[in-house]
C-alpha cells in the first residue's frame, strides 16, 4: 500500500477558549470513502478546512496528496475538489456559466457538457442560480467540485437540510465516485449516510477522535447487546431499569428509556413484572440491532444529534 492520500497527525486548533480540535490523528487511503461522523460542533468542519488549506492549525501535521495544504498553492488546488457546508453563487449566474467559470481556474479540466449530463442539469443549463431548487444547487456544487478531475474530494455535510429524496440522489452520486475509485472525505451527522457510503468511519466528539474503523467493526463494539427503547407513563425510580436481568447499560433521552440488553427476552419479562408491581404502564417498546448510533451513545453518553 502506498502513501496515504491524507495523513493527519496530532492536530490542535482553538478559537479563543474553545478547543475545536484536541490531538486528532488519522489517515485516508487512495480510493477510500472516509467518514468523519459526529454532532454539530464536534470539530468535523475545522478538520476539513485545515485539510483544504482554508484554516491553519495551531499545531500538528496535515498532508493531502503528499502536499502541505498551507504551502503548496496552485499545485495543491489542482489536486482537490470540495463541497462546502453551504455554496453561494451570484443569483444571476447561469448553471453552464458557473461550470465554465470554475473550469477555467484549472489546467486539468473535465468536459462541462459531460458534467451537466452526469448531474442531471442539462435542462437547467441556462437557468439562473436563484431559480434552482436546493437539490439542484447541491448537484451543481458537486459538479463544480469535480470540474478539475481532482484526486481528492472533500464533502462537508453534503446532504444537510435536504429532503430524503434529494439526499438519496446525492448518495447515488457519492456511490458513483466510490465506484470510480475517487478518494472522498465525507463529514456527516447522519448515521445512515455513514453506514451506507463509508469504507471507514472516524467518530469525533468535542474535538477528539474517539473511535475509528469500518462500520461493521464499529458496530461489533456493541455486538451481543440489543437496544430496547421504552416509554412509560411514569418515570421509574433511579437504578431500577439498570438492575434488570440482562441489562448492561441504560440511558434516558427526552422521556425515552434506552436499555442495552445481553438477554432481551429476560429483560422484557423483568420489565413487565416490574411495571405490574409498580402499577406503571408501558406506552411503547421497540427493539433494535446494534448501530453506529449505539456505538456513539456508548462512547459519549449522548445521541448524535442532541
Amino acid at each position: 500500500m502506498g502513501e496515504p492520500v491524507i495523513q493527519v497527525e496530532n492536530l490542535y486548533k482553538s478559537y479563543g477558549a474553545v478547543e475545536a480540535l484536541r490531538g486528532v490523528s488519522f489517515s485516508v487511503e487512495e480510493g477510500e470513502v472516509f467518514g468523519l461522523l459526529g454532532p454539530n460542533g464536534a470539530g468535523k468542519t475545522t478538520t476539513v478546512e485545515i485539510l483544504e488549506g482554508m484554516r491553519t492549525p495551531d499545531s500538528g501535521v496535515a498532508r493531502v496528496c503528499g502536499l502541505d495544504p498551507q504551502k503548496s498553492g496552485e499545485k495543491f488546488k489542482e489536486r482537490i475538489g470540495a463541497v462546502l457546508q453551504s455554496t453561494a453563487l451570484p443569483e444571476k449566474l447561469r448553471v453552464k456559466e458557473a461550470l465554465d467559470l470554475f473550469a477555467h481556474f484549472y489546467s486539468n479540466r473535465a468536459n462541462t457538457e459531460d458534467l451537466l449530463k452526469r448531474f442531471q442539469l442539462v435542462e437547467k443549463r441556462n437557468a439562473f442560480y436563484s431559480e434552482l431548487s436546493g437539490g439542484q444547487k447541491q448537484r451543481l456544487a458537486l459538479a463544480m467540485a469535480l470540474v478539475n478531475n481532482p484526486q481528492m474530494v472533500f464533502l462537508d455535510e453534503p446532504t444537510a437540510g435536504l429532503d430524503p429524496q434529494v439526499r438519496r440522489e446525492i448518495y447515488a452520486i457519492i456511490e458513483e465516485l466510490k465506484v470510480g475509485k475517487k478518494t472522498v472525505l465525507l463529514t456527516t451527522h447522519y448515521i445512515e449516510e455513514a453506514e451506507r457510503l463509508c469504507d471507514r468511519v472516524a467518530i469525533i466528539d468535542h474535538g477528539k477522535l474517539i473511535k475509528i474503523g469500518t462500520p461493521r467493526e464499529l458496530k461489533q463494539a456493541s455486538a451481543g447487546t440489543t437496544r430496547i427503547e421504552v416509554r412509560l407513563s411514569r418515570a421509574p425510580a433511579d437504578g431500577v431499569l439498570a438492575g434488570m436481568d440482562g441489562v448492561a447499560d441504560t440511558r434516558t433521552f427526552e422521556g425515552t428509556h434506552v436499555l442495552y440488553s445481553r438477554r432481551p427476552p429476560q429483560t422484557i419479562v423483568a420489565l413487565v413484572k416490574h411495571l405490574e408491581a409498580d402499577n406503571n404502564e408501558l406506552q411503547s417498546l421497540e427493539m433494535f440491532s446494534p448501530s453506529l448510533e449505539d456505538v456513539f451513545i456508548e462512547l459519549t453518553g449522548r445521541r448524535l444529534r442532541e
